[in-house]
C-alpha cells in the first residue's frame, strides 16, 4: 500500500527540516504572523512531511487530523527569509499517530510547538482504520522527539 522508506531502526532524534517561506498578508493587527496563518505553516509542513515519508501515497489511503494542539513561545516577525518547521513522528497507536511540529525564526528561535493527532481512515467506510503495517514502518523510520508543552494541558473552569 505504501512505500515504506528503509529504515534498519527508529532514529529517535530524526528530525525533517522544512523552511516555509511567509507571505505578507499572513501579518496581523499587531504586526506578526497570525496565529491562524501558523497553522496553516504546520499543515504546509505536515503536507510536504507525508509527500517526502510517502512520495507515492496510494488513492484509496486515508488519513484525517483529529486534533492539533498548537503552544506560542514567540512571535513570528515578516521575513523574506522562510521560517524553519522540524517534523517528525512522535507517537504510534494502533489506529493514529501523533506528529511533532516546532518552527523556528529566522534566528534560529523557537517560536511554536504544535502537537497533531492523525487517525488512518477507510475511505470507503468512513470510520477509523488499524494503521497498515507498511505505513507503521514509515512511521516508525520517522520517530523523533514528543512534542513537549510548558503548561499541562487539561481543562480548567472558572
Amino acid at each position: 500500500m505504501v512505500a515504506a522508506v528503509a529504515s534498519e531502526s527508529p532514529a529517535p532524534d530524526y528530525v525533517l527540516e522544512i523552511p516555509v517561506h511567509l507571505r505578507w498578508g499572513d501579518m496581523d493587527i499587531n504586526n506578526h504572523i497570525n496565529n491562524v496563518q501558523i497553522s496553516r505553516l504546520f499543515e504546509e509542513a505536515r503536507v510536504r512531511s507525508f509527500h517526502e515519508w510517502i512520495p507515492d501515497r496510494p488513492r484509496d489511503f486515508s488519513f484525517l487530523v483529529a486534533r492539533q494542539d498548537v503552544e506560542f513561545s514567540a512571535p513570528v516577525h515578516y521575513s523574506t527569509h522562510p521560517v524553519l518547521v522540524r517534523s517528525c513522528v512522535g507517537r504510534i497507536g494502533r489506529l493514529s499517530f501523533v506528529m511533532a511540529l516546532r518552527l523556528y525564526d529566522k534566528e534560529g528561535v523557537l517560536c511554536a510547538t504544535a502537537e497533531t493527532t492523525m487517525v488512518v481512515v477507510d475511505p470507503a467506510a468512513g470510520r477509523p482504520a488499524p494503521i497498515p503495517d507498511d505505513l507503521r514502518d514509515v512511521l516508525t523510520a520517522a520517530l523523533g522527539e514528543p512534542a513537549r508543552f510548558h503548561a499541562p494541558r487539561t481543562a480548567t473552569a472558572n
